[in-house]
């Protein structure tokens, strides 16, 4: 499959699966978070903000929104908490304004 994964002793794979990412298909594992399996085929950059600037798997907890994605047609999905499965459709969402993105401001 990919090169980008670890194997060895205690790294066994659940069943290879196919996924779709920005309408390419991608080798991936059942098991693994959809933004491990995107990396694992050497794409870091999950999704772009309004801003123009790439992000990627950043806490890998669901909680940062930096690997937010389309998935299966639904936005804002939490890539690193969800699991792939045959035929999952994914797309990069690009200049998508989350409030994350948004600058803090800070009191003077």
């Amino acid at each position: 499959m990919s090169s980008g994964r670890t194997t060895g002793h205690g790294m066994e794979r659940g069943a290879p699966v196919r996924i779709v990412v920005d309408g390419a298909p991608q080798d991936a594992f059942e098991g693994e978070s959809v933004a491990a399996a995107i990396m694992a085929c050497g794409e870091n950059e999950l999704r772009e903000q309004a801003s123009g600037e790439p992000r990627g798997y950043f806490c890998g907890m669901g909680i940062c929104f930096d690997c937010v994605m389309t998935v299966d047609g639904v936005p804002n999905t939490r890539t690193c908490v969800t699991w792939v499965r045959e035929g999952l459709t994914v797309e990069r969402q690009r200049g998508a304004a989350l409030a994350s993105d948004e600058p803090d401001e800070v009191p003077h």
